[in-house]
């Protein structure tokens, strides 16, 4: 198992980033969160966890070992593989996930893409005892609080997540007006602003634009 990576961001794309390492390019999948704290040419230590297929190694990333635990742990309940655990900790920290299962809260679940009602009643029973409590709060009222905040905006996401890219500020806002269209109709239908599909509509946009 690799348990991290560590050195400089070689190359950063809408779901990648290429760590430097000894010489080689390790390709790492990131949810748009933790690729908008990486910098091209700035040393980064992400932790990681190897998903081994028939025909594919893939490394996915995450800001620390608690996220990086998170993801490992979802993938226990059925139906749950590295690409929807990775969606579920884009739009949700690990203690909002905790709190999401341990307060039966079945919305929260279905914003994320790809999560129905019927699927996040299953989620909710299946991963009840196994996420364990908040790290960053205490008690219910701690938990409470920490369900109202909620993820940060997708527009504060996504623009973090452009920067990141290497974009300017300017540039970022541009291209958050763009796909805001997008976003207010995926919110208005399922109640979440997809960020990965959103980030590769920006992209599209500011590529049109230049």
């Amino acid at each position: 198992m690799i348990a991290f990576v560590s050195g400089p961001v070689a190359a950063l794309a809408p779901s990648v980033a290429v760590i430097e390492v000894g010489g080689v390019g390790m390709a790492v999948q990131c949810t748009p969160n933790t690729l908008s704290a990486l910098r091209v040419g700035q040393d980064a230590r992400l932790a990681t966890s190897l998903v081994v297929r028939e025909d594919s190694l893939t490394l996915y990333g995450f800001a620390d070992d608690d996220e990086r635990q998170v993801f490992e742990l979802l993938q226990t309940a059925s139906g749950v593989g590295p690409r929807l655990a990775q969606a579920m900790l884009g739009v949700h920290s690990p203690d909002a996930l905790r709190i999401a299962v341990s307060t039966g809260d079945e919305k929260a679940l279905m914003a994320v893409p790809g999560i129905g009602k019927k699927g996040a009643q299953k989620l909710l029973l299946e991963l009840k005892d196994k996420l364990g409590a908040p790290l960053g709060s205490s008690g219910l009222v701690g938990a409470q609080r920490a369900a109202a905040s909620g993820p940060a905006p997708w527009t504060e996401q996504l623009s973090a997540a452009l920067i990141g890219l290497g974009y300017a500020s300017r540039e970022a806002e541009e291209a958050v007006g763009a796909v805001t269209p997008i976003a207010e109709a995926a919110l208005a239908e399922t109640g979440a602003a997809p960020v990965p599909q959103l980030l590769r509509a920006a992209l599209q946009a500011l590529n049109r634009t230049r």
